[in-house]
């Protein structure tokens, strides 16, 4: 079995997740205001090799570690959520493939050795997929005919490669999902450009079409039944959901710190304040602990039906601390928080996004009750 190579010492992560922070910072609100994807923050992400971060020394990679990449995440999350959250698609897909070449021998070596060397963007779309996927496989010779529309493509305008799936009717297994990789520029791919919200608007997020796509069979990485917890499902669950919520952790603590300064210092001794600012402070604290404890199950845990259990219910837990800590630290601040200049509602805005990833609190509350009672997962 292959093993990993140790983390390259010689880049110093945290502090350049703080540089290019930095830098985003200054760009965040008129990318924020224009509805316009972070274009200039990506390419300053591929100058400096961002991209293969994930990927083993070895390999041309920067050789960061799981919790490495986890908390440069966090750190640029608090200069630009949108940077940060577009990234963290990319990186936990190439971090599950670091992660089935290190436990399984996966035939991945070449993907990874161009990730490296061509500095490739691979867009997700995993997440509104999840156990059901959308869209349709018709069989051709030598392969499928793909259509789709698949929203929440992050990272759409710089991407290189599509990791995403559909629906084959196999006539003898019935419904089954095929997990394929296809160009950006394949004939009949095609982005929306829809992506007007609430927030998270620098994502470049739009629907990406499929309009008879074809797929090599080559190309099929893998093939599970349709709406069941699959291995696969469990080690992608396992690997993405600490790395994007490690970004809204850090959303909600550049609100929290903005918070606290637009606290005025004749204000500070009154009970009233400080009352509010420990009501921020104890939901971040929740957060924290949540997304931390989901952190060091990705770094260190084999994938499963009980880890899966506590990672989705960690990421529960983790969001609706960091939408009440965003939300009392509007209150916090007072009409101050208001104005768009201070910073503080546009991570308002962008936390909200944290609610949308699967699986959402109500389906979560419905698979950790069949599990306490002793059912199986499916059902």
């Amino acid at each position: 079995m292959a093993t990993m190579a140790a983390s390259d010492s010689a880049q110093d992560w945290p502090a350049l997740a703080e540089t290019l922070g930095l830098r985003f910072a200054e760009r965040a609100a008129a990318l924020d205001e224009s509805d316009t994807f972070a274009a200039e923050n990506y390419a300053e992400l591929k100058q400096h090799r961002v991209f293969s971060a994930a990927v083993p020394a070895e390999f041309g990679g920067g050789g960061a570690s799981y919790r490495e990449l986890a908390g440069f995440l966090r750190v640029l999350a608090h200069h630009c959520g949108s940077t940060a959250l577009a990234l963290s698609m990319h990186t936990h897909t190439v971090a599950r493939t670091v992660w089935t070449w290190k436990h399984m021998d996966a035939p991945v070596v070449p993907l990874l050795r161009r990730v490296a060397a061509e500095q490739m963007v691979l867009i997700s779309t995993g997440g509104n997929d999840w156990l059901d996927s959308l869209g349709t496989a018709e069989r051709v010779p030598d392969g499928f005919r793909i259509t789709a529309r698949k929203p929440f493509a992050s990272a759409m305008p710089a991407g290189t490669a599509l990791a995403t799936s559909a629906v084959y009717n196999d006539p003898e297994s019935g419904p089954t999902v095929l997990h394929f990789s296809v160009p950006v520029e394949a004939k009949g791919v095609r982005t929306a450009s829809n992506w007007r919200t609430l927030g998270m608007r620098a994502t470049g997020s739009d629907d990406v079409l499929f309009e008879n796509v074809f797929v090599p069979d080559a190309a099929v990485a893998a093939r599970r039944p349709k709406g069941v917890w699959h291995p696969a499902v469990h080690l992608a669950g396992l690997i993405a959901f600490p790395l994007v919520y490690s970004v809204y952790l850090g959303v909600a603590e550049a609100a929290r710190d903005i918070a606290l300064g637009l606290v005025p210092a004749a204000k500070r001794g009154d009970k009233l304040v400080q009352l509010m600012a420990g009501e921020v402070e104890n939901q971040l604290t929740a957060a924290r602990l949540a997304v931390e404890h989901m952190v060091e199950l990705g770094a260190d845990t084999a994938p499963g039906e009980a880890v899966t259990n506590v990672v989705f219910t960690a990421r529960t837990l983790a969001g609706e601390a960091m939408l009440r800590c965003v939300d009392r630290a509007m209150e916090l601040a007072g009409g101050k928080g208001f104005y768009r200049v201070a910073g503080l509602e546009r991570r308002l805005r962008d936390i909200q996004a944290a609610r949308y990833h699967p699986i959402r609190a109500k389906e979560q509350q419905v698979l950790a009750g069949r599990i306490a009672l002793g059912m199986p997962i499916d059902g």
